[in-house]
C-alpha cells in the first residue's frame, strides 16, 4: 500500500493505492471518520473509500467517482413544471453548500446539501447527498421549492447524465453491459442485458424501471442505481449508450415514467416492459415538491452492492419475515387452467391428491403441504367445496391455500352495467380506474378480460374483505394474490382525490390488504405475489421472479410454448436472486412439473431435474403443480419431491450467489452459481443443445479452505463424482448438453 499526501488550504489530502485501484480520500482537519469533507472556492466533495461526490459551485454540476474506476460526469437535477415549463440545476446561478451529521436507521453519516437558486427563477433546487459510516453507497433525492405558485410536475429527476451539459458516465472493461428491467412480471417479458453498438450500429437505448445496472459482465463489477421510495413515484431509468465503449450518452433517473404496451415493439423493447398505463402519471403538487430517493452505488461486487439495495429497501420500507420451515404447496393451475371450465381437476380429485401428498413423508416433513386452488370457478369451488377439501386435508396433515385478485375483476367485455361489486352494493363500474379518455380500464384486454378496479375506493376494501373471509372459512394459511399491477395503474378519476398517482393507490391498497389479512385471518398466513411490480414489496412474504413457468427447457422448444422456460425464468432469475432475504424471506420461481403443464408434450426427468435445481439456486419456495393421479407424475414425485436433500434445502431455501450470469437473448445460456456455507454448494446450468458447459473455479473464489481436500457429491444422491485434492487451488467442472449439476463441495478429514 503506498501513501501519496499534500496539503491543500485547511484539508489534508490522502491518496490511497490499494490492488490497482485508486480510492480518494479526502481528511478535513476535522476528520469525519469515514465520510470526509474538501472544501474549495470552486467545489466542494464528500467522499468515503467508496465514492466521491464533488459539487462544482461555478456551474452546479455533480461529478460521482467511485473506487471501481466508474465515473458519472457533470450530472444535474432537474424538476419540469407543467406551467412553467424545464429548469435544471445548471439553469441556476447560485450553488450553495452545507453538510450535516446524520444518524439515522441507516446508520451514521455526512449529508452534503446543495441549494441552488438565482434572483431569475421563483424556482428554487436543492440536492441532498448522504454517505454512511461502513456502506459503499450513497442516497441522493432532490427537492424543488416555489417562491410564488405552487410547482406541480410529473417529471423530477436527482440524476440526469445529459448531452446538453456534457454528461457522460464511463465504466471500465472489455464488456460493459446496461441491465434493462420491467415494471413487473407479467407477460414473460425479459430482462435485457444491454450492449454496446458494434461498428456504426444503433446505440442501445431504452428504459429501465425502478432499478438499473451498468457493469463489466466479465468482472462482475458495475453500478447499481435505483429507488427506494415507492409511496409517490413510478421511477424510470431512461439511458442511451455512446458510440464509445463503456461510456453512456445519457442516463436520467426521473419520477414521473408511464408508459402504455406498444405491440409493434419487441416485448422488452417497449412491447411489454413498461407500466401498461393508459393515462398520463399523475402530478406532485405543492410549494414543495420532491423525487424518491436513489440509491448509487459501485462496487467490484455486484452482487452485493444489489443486496445492498435491497437491504436498505427493507430498513426505509419494512419487510415481512416468516418464523419456522419454508411452505411447501400443490397448486392445480398446472393441471386445471383457468376458472376450473375444462372440469379437469374437479373437487373430488383433489382429495386423491391429498391423499398422494401424504404418501410422500420427505416432502410434508418441515411443514404442513398446502393445497392450493388456483383461478377456481366458484360455482364448482364455492367455499362450501374448498372448506370439505380443507377438512379432508386436514386428516392427511395438510393445509389450504386461497387465491384471488383485489384490484382486477375478470369479466365478459362491456358486461358492467347493472352489475355490483361482489362482496358489496356497489356498482361495478364505481369502482373502475378511468384511461385518459374517461373509459374504464380493461388491464387484460379481450372478449374475457380483466377490469382494473381503484384501490382507494371503499367497496374494494369491502370486496377484499369478503375474499379473506372466504379464506378464513376454508382455514387458509396460504394466500396467493395475483394480477396486482391493476392496482398500480394510473387514471384520471379516483374516490380518494388526495391519491394522485398510481403507485400511492396501489402502495395504499397493498397496506390495507396486510392490515385486513392481519386483523381477519391472523399474522400467521403466508402471502406470495404473483403478477406485480417488485415495489413496493414490504407487504408479502415472496414474489414471483417470473411470470408462470411451464417446465420446458427453452421458449424454441418443438411443441411447447414460446414462453415460460426453465431457461427464460432463471435468465431473470440469475440477475435477481438478491430479492431473496433482502426484500422477501424467500423467492417464487412458480411450480415444478413431474411430467406435463396441462395440454403441454411430456417433460423427461433431466429437464424436471434442471427445473428443480433452478429453483433451488434462486432460494424460492418449492411448489408442484402436477397431476398425482397419473402414474409417471406420482413415480417422479416419489423420485424429486420425496427426496430427502430436496426436502431438507427446501425447509429453508437460500438464494446462491452468480456466477456467470444470462448475457443476451440467446437460448443458448450458460449459468453458474454458488451458496458458501459449512458444505459449499456449486451449479452449473447448459441451455445449450449443442456445446457442453466447462467453467473452471478457484479455491478463494469459493472461499474454500486453501489446503483442505474436499469432495465433490451430487446433490440428490451424495454419491461421490471427483475430488479436489490439498494441493490443487483450482478445478473444473462441466455440464452436458441441456443439463444442470449441482453438487456439494464437502471437506474431506
Amino acid at each position: 500500500m503506498q501513501h501519496f499526501k499534500k496539503t491543500t488550504g485547511n484539508y489534508k489530502i490522502s491518496f490511497i493505492k490499494t490492488f490497482g485501484l485508486i480510492a480518494f480520500l479526502i481528511l478535513p482537519v476535522t476528520v469525519l471518520s469515514a465520510q470526509e469533507l474538501q472544501k474549495s472556492a470552486d467545489n466542494t466533495a464528500i467522499s468515503s473509500p467508496q465514492v466521491k461526490i464533488t459539487v462544482d459551485k461555478t456551474t452546479g454540476t455533480i461529478n460521482y467517482l467511485f473506487a471501481n474506476g466508474m465515473h458519472m460526469d457533470n450530472t444535474v437535477a432537474y424538476v419540469r413544471d407543467i406551467n412553467s415549463g424545464y429548469i435544471s440545476t445548471a439553469d441556476l446561478a447560485n450553488h450553495s453548500c452545507t453538510t450535516l451529521q446524520v444518524n439515522d436507521n441507516l446508520g451514521k453519516g455526512l449529508n452534503l446539501v446543495v441549494k441552488h437558486s438565482d434572483a431569475k427563477h421563483n424556482i428554487s433546487i436543492t440536492q441532498s447527498f448522504t454517505l454512511y459510516l461502513g456502506k459503499a453507497y450513497a442516497l441522493v433525492n432532490v427537492s424543488a421549492t416555489s417562491a410564488g405558485k405552487p410547482i406541480e410536475t410529473r417529471d423530477i429527476s436527482p440524476i440526469a447524465i445529459l448531452p446538453a451539459n456534457k454528461g457522460k458516465l464511463f465504466i471500465p472493461g472489455t464488456e460493459p453491459r446496461i441491465l434493462d428491467v420491467p415494471f413487473d412480471n407479467d407477460d414473460w417479458t425479459p430482462t435485457l442485458e444491454r450492449s454496446w453498438p458494434k461498428g456504426n450500429g444503433p446505440k442501445s437505448k431504452g428504459i429501465s424501471y425502478e432499478f438499473l445496472a451498468v457493469y463489466d459482465q466479465l468482472k462482475n463489477s458495475g453500478l447499481v442505481i435505483g429507488s427506494v421510495s415507492h409511496d409517490f413515484w413510478k421511477t424510470g431509468l431512461s439511458y442511451q449508450t455512446g458510440t464509445q465503449l463503456g461510456y453512456v450518452d445519457s442516463l436520467n433517473v426521473f419520477g414521473g415514467v408511464a408508459t402504455a404496451d406498444n405491440p409493434s415493439l419487441k416485448s422488452g423493447y417497449g412491447g411489454l416492459d413498461g407500466t401498461h398505463d393508459h393515462a398520463d402519471h399523475g402530478t406532485m403538487l405543492g410549494q414543495t415538491v420532491s423525487s424518491a430517493t436513489i440509491y448509487i452505488c459501485g462496487s467490484d461486487d455486484l452482487h452485493e452492492a444489489f443486496k445492498d439495495y435491497g437491504r436498505v429497501n427493507s430498513i426505509i420500507n419494512g419487510k415481512q419475515t416468516w418464523e419456522g420451515p419454508a411452505p411447501v404447496y400443490w397448486n392445480s393451475f398446472g393441471v386445471e387452467g383457468v376458472l376450473g371450465y375444462e372440469k379437469v381437476m374437479m373437487p373430488p380429485a383433489v382429495n386423491q391428491i391429498s391423499d398422494f401428498i401424504h404418501s410422500m413423508p420427505n416432502f410434508g416433513a418441515y411443514s404442513k403441504p398446502v393445497l392450493s386452488i388456483d383461478s377456481y370457478d366458484q360455482g364448482i369451488y364455492s367455499t362450501e367445496v374448498l372448506k370439505s377439501i380443507g377438512e379432508y386435508g386436514a386428516k392427511n396433515g395438510q393445509q389450504m391455500g386461497f387465491y384471488f385478485t383485489p384490484f382486477a375483476m375478470w369479466s365478459w367485455k362491456n358486461d358492467t352495467k347493472g352489475r355490483k361489486l361482489p362482496g358489496t352494493d356497489v356498482m361495478f363500474e364505481d369502482v373502475l380506474l378511468q384511461d385518459k379518455n374517461g373509459k374504464a380500464i380493461m388491464y387484460k384486454d379481450g372478449d374475457w378480460g380483466a377490469y382494473a378496479m381503484d384501490p382507494t375506493h371503499p367497496a374494494v376494501r369491502l370486496s377484499i374483505i369478503s375474499q379473506l373471509k372466504k379464506a378464513k372459512a376454508i382455514n387458509a394459511k396460504f394466500i396467493k394474490i395475483d394480477f396486482l399491477t391493476a392496482g398500480a395503474l394510473e387514471s384520471t378519476k379516483r374516490y380518494d382525490p388526495k391519491i394522485r398517482t398510481g403507485i400511492q393507490a396501489y402502495n395504499y391498497g397493498m397496506k390495507t390488504l396486510r392490515h385486513l389479512v392481519d386483523s381477519i385471518m391472523g399474522k400467521d398466513v403466508f402471502i406470495t405475489q404473483a403478477i406485480s411490480p417488485l415495489f413496493p414489496h414490504q407487504y408479502t412474504h415472496t414474489r414471483f421472479v417470473s411470470t408462470d413457468v411451464y417446465s420446458h427447457l427453452r421458449d424454441d422448444q418443438k411443441g411447447f410454448p414460446n414462453w415460460g422456460s426453465t431457461e427464460a425464468s432463471l435468465a431473470t432469475g440469475s440477475h435477481m436472486g438478491w430479492v431473496q432475504g433482502t426484500l422477501f424471506p424467500y423467492t417464487n420461481l412458480d411450480v415444478s412439473i413431474m411430467k406435463n403443464f396441462q395440454k403441454n408434450p411430456d417433460l423427461n426427468e433431466q429437464e424436471i431435474k434442471v427445473r428443480l435445481y433452478a429453483m433451488m439456486v434462486m432460494g424460492s419456495i418449492l411448489g408442484d403443480g402436477s397431476d398425482f393421479r397419473n402414474p409417471i407424475a406420482a413415480y417422479r414425485a416419489q423420485e424429486f419431491l420425496n427426496n430427502k436433500n430436496i426436502a431438507q434445502f427446501f425447509s429453508d431455501p437460500k438464494a446462491f450467489i452468480p456466477i456467470k450470469t444470462a448475457d443476451g437473448e440467446s437460448f443458448d445460456q450458460q449459468l453458474s452459481f454458488y451458496l458458501p456455507g459449512d458444505t459449499t454448494m456449486l451449479a452449473l446450468f447448459n441451455f445449450d443443445l449443442k456445446n457442453d458447459f466447462k467453467q473452471l473455479f478457484s479455491r478463494q473464489a469459493l472461499g474454500l479452505d486453501a489446503h483442505k481436500k474436499y469432495e465433490f457429491r451430487d446433490f440428490m444422491t451424495d454419491k461421490a463424482i471427483g475430488e479436489l485434492k490439498a494441493e490443487a487451488q483450482t478445478f473444473s467442472m462441466a455440464a452436458n448438453t441441456g443439463d444442470a449439476l449441482l453438487v456439494k463441495i464437502v471437506a474431506v478429514n
